[in-house]
């Protein structure tokens, strides 16, 4: 009862109101005070008897619907009608110094490898055949990445649990270095899922990661990233470079998909890339690892490259002097990670 009376007092008081006069303040009973009409009526001129005055509305409130404001899609089956044209034209921008610009060899733009190519040492790994057959497999792997380089990168060390559990939440996008060569082993929880995976004679999760860092050549910079991008939409491609710069001549890009599904052959994992005929290198006074944007730069459909992914191919690498790259216009992917 007293409960039921306390919210009784509480719902009668509401019913006054305090405004301010010209004495001090003075309560006002709620029913003498003036009600705003309701949105949708009209609200009549104290002047006209038969003059109304409609109500307007801001201009995003009725110039489009729910669907248009947001439009979703079903990414599984718009990366259906994308073909990976890997056989683009190669592109030139109007300011290319055509007699001292460096001519890229065809063919050398974008190159596919195979996670069992890390390891040829390794009899039978299957290590491809597994991570593009087993989603269970790349979960694991990818959250055992994920949380290995977030404890043990200093800048996370004072976080609290809370925050650590946020930022490991699979759609974030998490970022930290590469480089595995200490004295301890890093990557603890990378190696237990190889083992548990691909067996006693797989590698550590340390020797992983090296394996693929090395495919950024000579001069990396060791950053690494996994990358979520966005799902369920469309959006306009966003041309850019990472750094314009490719430090030993041959320092690379290397990207590891991972795919929605099994057994996935299909675009909308790997960034999209554009060709490019002339190496594009980014000016002395760039700062060396800003990226280059190409803002508002139109791109004809010709030219994009929506690189394939599929048992074999599951990783991409190519030089950022070689090409301008963008994320998906359409993604369909858990994620992809960005090792340069």
């Amino acid at each position: 009862m007293m409960y039921s009376f306390s919210i009784t007092a509480i719902l009668i008081a509401s019913c006054a109101t305090v405004i301010p006069s010209a004495s001090g303040f003075a309560a006002r009973d709620a029913s003498s005070r003036t009600r705003r009409p309701p949105p949708n009526r009209t609200q009549r001129n104290p002047h006209s008897s038969s003059e109304t005055v409609e109500r307007k509305r801001a201009p995003h409130q009725f110039d489009h619907t729910k669907e248009e404001a947001r439009p979703f899609l079903d990414n599984r089956l718009a990366v259906k009608e994308q073909l990976p044209n890997d056989d683009a034209p190669l592109y030139t921008f109007e300011d290319d110094d055509t007699e001292q610009a460096t001519i890229i060899p065809e063919g050398t733009h974008l190159m596919y490898l195979s996670l069992d190519e890390l390891f040829p040492d390794i009899d039978n790994l299957g290590l491809s055949h597994k991570f593009c057959t087993d989603s269970n497999f790349r979960n694991d792997l990818r959250n055992a990445m994920r949380e290995d380089i977030f404890d043990s990168t200093p800048a996370y060390e004072n976080m609290s649990e809370k925050a650590r559990q946020i930022l490991l939440l699979p759609d974030s996008s998490l970022q930290g270095s590469w480089r595995c060569k200490q004295d301890t082993l890093r990557m603890k929880k990378l190696t237990e899922v190889l083992k548990q995976y691909i067996g006693e004679d797989s590698p550590t999760g340390d020797e992983f990661m090296e394996a693929i860092g090395a495919l950024c050549g000579s001069e990396p910079s060791s950053h690494w990233i996994d990358i979520v991008g966005v799902m369920n939409r469309r959006i306009p491609h966003s041309w850019h470079q990472d750094t314009g710069r490719s430090r030993g001549g041959d320092t690379k890009t290397v990207l590891l998909g991972f795919p929605k599904e099994d057994n996935y052959s299909g675009v909308g994992v790997f960034s999209h890339a554009v060709k490019l005929k002339y190496e594009k290198v980014s000016s002395k006074e760039h700062a060396l690892d800003d990226p280059v944007v190409f803002s508002g730069l139109k791109v004809a459909e010709d030219y994009i490259v929506r690189p394939l992914f599929e048992e074999g191919k599951e990783i991409v690498l190519f030089r950022d002097v070689d090409v301008i790259h963008s994320s998906p216009d359409v993604a369909y992917r858990s994620s992809v990670m960005r090792f340069m």
